[in-house]
């Protein structure tokens, strides 16, 4: 049985924060805001698998109101929906992402975090792909105050799991 979930993640920036994407530490003079480590990428990621599999999504799962949360990188937030994925006999197909935000470029890191990913979920490089644009000025993310993903994951149930 197919499946497919979708995420999506938007973070505003501040000043006095560290930028991850993908699980990769971008040089920039701001980060995102968030009570994670507020990587918009691995969220989306995240609750695009946990909607593949009917799981909910981030929120119920690592909520914001939890302590053992705050600040915690999102590449354990991904490895532990690995981890249910795995406990619901659930295969990646593929994911496929898109960050969206005026700056910084993404491009010299968009290996880095494949690279990421496929260490914590261990597929093949070529079952994910990672794609960045801007919002051509338009709204917050095109005035440079925040950054948001999208991603789409489809999974394959094995048929005793219905």
């Amino acid at each position: 049985m197919y499946r497919v979930g979708i995420g999506y993640d938007i973070h505003r920036f501040a000043p006095g924060r560290k930028l991850f994407i993908g699980g990769v530490k971008v040089p920039y003079f701001k980060g995102l805001l968030g009570h994670s480590d507020a990587d918009v990428l691995l969220h989306a990621v995240c609750d695009a698998l946990l909607g593949a599999i009917g799981a909910g999504d981030i929120g119920q799962h690592f909520p914001n109101t939890d302590i053992r949360y705050k600040g915690i990188s999102s590449i354990v937030l991904l490895a532990k929906v690995k981890r249910l994925l795995d406990r619901n006999s659930a295969r990646i197909i593929n994911i496929d992402t898109m960050v969206v935000l005026e700056a910084p470029k993404l491009a010299r890191f968009k290996e880095k975090m494949k690279a990421n990913m496929v260490g914590v979920l261990k597929i093949d490089k070529d079952r994910i792909s990672i794609k960045a644009t801007t919002n051509e000025g338009v709204g917050l993310i095109g005035k440079g105050k925040a950054a948001c993903a999208y991603a789409t994951a489809l999974i394959k149930k094995s048929r005793r799991d219905k």
